[in-house]
């Protein structure tokens, strides 16, 4: 069943056009990753899809419906989006940032209850930041500002989070550490995920679903073995490759040809020869 549909979509600022004509599904309850090259449209699409950005043509359907014509909070009930670097008013705590993920629950006749309580709580035992509650925003560490963040969009309840890229500026632990965690999420939970990346190894690792972009439109979809491969790397991003198989998880790991120091002599032989033939 899917939760998210893009159908004839066409998207762009003013006369610009970033995405052509572009169909996509997300599969539900699993996790979807858009790659592609800088500028190639990837967040364009992740804002449409979370209803940020009105299309120039076609439309997005949400859970069977038609987004544009679905109520803003009911929308917020459903979907939610962590967009890249958000940042938070100065002083807020991150208990107090948590509970803005309750806001479309609100109403003139619906105040705070026990079930924003219980939502809160558990979305911050989920990111394991029940300990530092009380702790300002502006004082945590990359990683544990973006858990927190994480945090507030799992208050909000929805079954699908949209996420650009939520690995920005973040050391390699850290980035482990977020995608851990929203994988976790994504098991226990079953949560719809979607999410751009820009490491291609990370990419295969975490997602069940690929999205490739080019050229305003879908270059290829769908698992992580199935489509990348060499020819897709070179097409989507204009790099030489080769693609092996990463030793731990079996899903495919792409080493760039360049420049660089090169301590096996062999490996650079056969792969000349494999260019040539």
């Amino acid at each position: 069943m899917e939760t998210l549909m893009a159908k004839d979509l066409t998207l762009g600022y003013g006369e610009d056009v970033i995405i052509d004509q572009l169909d996509i599904t997300v599969p539900k309850g699993e996790i979807t990753v858009f790659i592609g090259g800088n500028g190639c449209g990837k967040s364009t699409l992740l804002r449409s899809l979370a209803r940020l950005l009105r299309p120039k043509q076609g439309n997005v359907v949400l859970n069977g419906e038609d987004i544009a014509k679905v109520p803003t909070k009911e929308v917020a009930k459903q979907l939610a989006i962590l967009p890249q670097s958000p940042v938070s008013p100065e002083g807020l705590t991150v208990e107090e940032l948590v509970k803005q993920g309750r806001h479309p629950y609100k109403t003139l006749l619906k105040r705070w209850s026990q079930e924003d309580n219980q939502a809160v709580k558990e979305a911050l035992e989920a990111t394991n930041m029940m300990e530092l509650k009380d702790r300002e925003v502006d004082s945590l560490s990359g990683g544990q500002r973006q858990r927190a963040w994480i945090a507030m969009t799992l208050a909000q309840g929805t079954e699908t989070i949209l996420l650009d890229e939520p690995t920005t500026y973040l050391d390699m632990t850290h980035q482990i550490e977020i995608l851990d965690l929203l994988f976790e999420l994504n098991e226990q939970r079953k949560s719809t995920i979607v999410m751009v990346l820009h490491d291609l190894n990370l990419a295969c690792r975490y997602a069940h679903h690929i999205v490739a972009i080019k050229d305003k439109n879908v270059y290829a979809q769908g698992k992580p073995e199935e489509i990348i491969n060499c020819k897709l790397v070179h097409d989507v991003f204009q790099m030489k490759c080769d693609v092996l198989y990463d030793p731990m998880f079996g899903t495919p790991m792409c080493i760039p040809h360049g420049r660089g120091r090169c301590l096996i002599k062999e490996v650079v032989e056969d792969s000349k020869e494999k260019q040539a033939n």
